[in-house]
């Protein structure tokens, strides 16, 4: 006997277990799935962003980063420590340890918004009168009909070709996340978010790390002046960083992993390292969907076809987050979960791609919204730039940090803000003014006329907006 649901969310991402309770919070009878579980076989809801993603990246970058500054930095404080020493098992219990309360919050959301979650792989049967027939393989086999159904599965890590992930010396962030102990020398291909942020916390306790880039530009997507700002700070760091290169082959029949490859310039090199991490991008997961049993349209890169309102080829069914177009951001698949939650409920759901914020959690963090200057020439788009730089902020003095600047770009004529770029102390928290004030059309002058605390260092905010019409009153 099948369970009948008005909406079924496939997946219990950041994605799926939004659109599950906002679905519930309007008024819906929903159901989520999801198949992600712990070593001891319980549900791990949260998709990758909670279990191998997000937030015990974060985990591990805040520890190592308490590491470092206890050795490197305490001292400046007039703090006297004696021999610092780093518990790796015990940094990675903590990790754990966020990720189960993150596990543990979603099922308590779920019961507290009455969404009924099942655990176990979920996958189109056929479509049926009241809408499509969901078979849910877990412990025990149920069969579920939706009338509405949001598919929010997710991405994969993408691989080398021929070089298959074993967690054990080649890495995908799942492996990076597990690492028992720090290895003398890492290796990672792929300077993106995941390379940089795992760089950096196995950097921190002491391995040499060396990063394989592909791209002859660091960071591209980023804003040039601010890219070449983090490299700066990262090369300081100790962070090899190597762009342009191409890998001709992985070797893992060693007790080490072997990677030769030809460097910017042509030459052939070899690099030996204890573990590699290999971290360039990720593809659609819709692994076991059965999407062809329904005729679920799907692109050559797997990702499932969806309009401007996440809406398949498919009339009731949606999708949403990793496993549709769009940058693979947690927040992205949020947003878009809400908004289709609120359209199957008749209401008028809006996400706006050209306000949604970037965020690299290193140290410098790294963020940005809206368009860089390269894309502005590149358009022909007449704008202005105001730059300050974080030296000259009273509060990253006091923290001991002042690496980095804002950067806002502005219409030349109408002045309205372009794109807000940063790099340097907790951009990631001073970005949201930025994103606040793109989504209200505001101008650099709101910005530099509005009244920012002091100290603070969301006065290099405003100073950055003050620099965009040349009159910072602090450099």
């Amino acid at each position: 006997m099948s369970k009948q649901f008005d909406v079924i969310v496939i997946g219990a991402g950041p994605g799926g277990y939004i659109a599950a309770i906002r679905a519930a919070q309007l008024g819906k009878n929903v159901a989520c799935i999801d198949a992600w579980s712990t070593a001891a076989g319980t549900p791990a809801p949260g998709g990758t962003c909670t279990n191998v993603g997000c937030i015990p990246s974060k985990a591990l970058l805040q520890s190592s980063e308490h590491f470092e500054h206890a050795k490197l930095h305490f001292g400046e404080h007039g703090i006297s420590t004696g021999e610092v020493a780093i518990d790796v098992p015990k940094m990675i219990a903590r990790k754990d340890a966020i990720v189960k309360q993150n596990n543990d919050g979603i099922l308590y959301l779920f019961k507290k918004n009455k969404v009924t979650f099942f655990h176990g792989l979920a996958s189109f049967v056929k479509a049926v009168e009241g809408g499509y027939e969901i078979k849910v393989a877990g412990k025990s086999e149920e069969t579920l009909v939706g009338n509405q159904i949001v598919v929010a599965t997710g991405s994969n890590a993408r691989a080398l070709p021929g070089v298959p992930f074993d967690e054990e010396k080649v890495l995908s962030n799942d492996g990076a996340l597990r690492i028992g102990a720090a290895p003398k020398k890492l290796g990672l291909i792929g300077a993106g978010v995941i390379g940089l942020e795992m760089g950096s916390v196995w950097r921190r306790l002491g391995t040499e790390v060396t990063v394989l880039e592909g791209m002859d530009k660091f960071l591209p997507a980023v804003d040039e002046q601010i890219a070449k700002e983090a490299k700066k700070a990262f090369d300081k760091q100790g962070l090899k960083i190597e762009l342009g290169v191409k890998i001709s082959n992985v070797d893992t029949s060693g007790a080490g992993v072997k990677v030769e490859y030809t460097n910017a310039k042509g030459e052939a090199q070899t690099l030996e390292v204890d573990k590699l991490i290999v971290s360039i991008g990720r593809t659609a997961n819709t692994n076991g969907l059965n999407a062809e049993a329904v005729g679920l349209k799907v692109d050559e890169r797997g990702m499932i076809v969806v309009d401007d309102e996440c809406k398949t080829n498919l009339p009731g069914v949606w999708a949403v987050g990793d496993v549709v177009r769009g940058p693979m951001l947690a927040h992205k698949a949020e947003e878009e979960a809400v908004a289709v939650a609120e359209r199957i409920a008749g209401q008028h759901g809006h996400v706006n791609f050209a306000t949604l914020p970037s965020v690299i959690y290193t140290s410098p963090e790294v963020a940005w919204v809206g368009r860089n200057e390269q894309q502005l020439k590149e358009q022909g788009v007449k704008y202005k730039a105001g730059t300050f730089p974080f030296l000259a902020n009273g509060r990253a003095r006091a923290l001991g940090d002042t690496t980095g600047m804002v950067k806002f770009l502005a219409d030349a004529e109408t002045d309205e803000i372009l794109g807000v770029h940063m790099v340097g102390p907790m951009v990631s928290e001073l970005i949201s003014e930025a994103v606040v004030a793109m989504e209200f059309k505001a101008s650099s002058e709101d910005i530099a006329r509005i009244c920012h605390a002091h100290p603070s260092l969301s006065e290099s905010t405003k100073e950055a907006a003050l620099a965009v019409d040349k009159r910072t009153l602090n450099f």
